[in-house]
């Protein structure tokens, strides 16, 4: 069976500990840059001693402010950074993929995606060593994309089997001006994994899957296969994610 994994910030597992040790909650951790300026390695370990079950893991980077695919160099340097920030939590964790915001806005970047895929090769290119050497691999959000182009041009440059898709339900719900169909048919090559939540079309609301408007079921039938997939349920309060865990289990039976 597949079991999927539940987004939960570092800063509050510990609110839930036993509810995610009785239920042996397999995780994607999500790190924000206060978490990584105030981490030390006994609390790594102290996080592994509390997750001794042997959930299986992912991670999410910190986003807010950062940018693989800057212009002005000293906010890739800033954000790559925080990138090996992550990657230094992660060899200690061993998960499977650690998943980064594209940081592409059409607006921001007058249109032009070409300088947003230029600067975000070079901050990659500097970062994928460390996801081939310690076998994590990276997995690039959707967020604002209005289609999938600039995801399958960044995948085309990158060509490594450390470096995929994270499709994000919620995301693509609000500001997607392209079908599902034509997305899967995109980037569903390079998919590694998918952040399920769902919204009305009017807010990032992260309700239960099935509370919004978002197609599960139209996107589980396009999918080529439902195994090799790290599924990771991003509903912001217990009854959603326990609602949701059940809506899964539906869906991918």
């Amino acid at each position: 069976m597949i079991k999927p994994h539940i987004h939960l910030p570092y800063s509050k597992i510990y609110n839930y500990i036993e509810v995610i040790q009785q239920n042996k909650l397999n995780l994607e951790i999500f790190f924000d840059a206060k978490s990584l300026d105030n981490i030390q390695k006994r609390d790594i370990l102290n996080l592994e001693k509390a997750l001794s079950y042997g959930p299986s893991l992912s991670i999410h980077a910190p986003f807010m402010d950062l940018s693989p695919g800057a212009v002005d160099p000293k906010i890739r340097e800033v954000t790559l950074f925080r990138f090996n920030q992550i990657f230094d939590i992660a060899e200690f964790l061993y998960p499977k993929i650690i998943v980064f915001h594209s940081g592409y806005e059409k607006w921001k970047y007058a249109f032009k995606v070409d300088v947003w895929l230029e600067g975000s090769l070079i901050t990659w290119e500097k970062i994928l060593p460390r996801a081939e050497k310690t076998r994590i691999k990276i997995a690039v959000e959707n967020i604002f994309e209005e289609e999938p182009n600039s995801l399958c041009m960044l995948m085309e440059k990158i060509n490594s089997t450390y470096f995929g898709v994270c499709f994000d339900t919620g995301h693509f719900n609000l500001f997607s001006k392209k079908t599902l169909e034509e997305w899967i048919d995109s980037i569903g090559k390079y998919i590694v994994e998918l952040h399920l939540h769902d919204n009305n079309k009017n807010f990032d609301e992260h309700l239960a899957i099935g509370d919004g408007s978002f197609d599960f079921k139209t996107l589980f039938r396009l999918l080529n296969s439902k195994d090799g997939y790290i599924y990771t349920i991003e509903a912001h309060s217990v009854e959603a994610v326990f609602k949701s865990i059940e809506v899964f289990n539906k869906l991918i039976d």
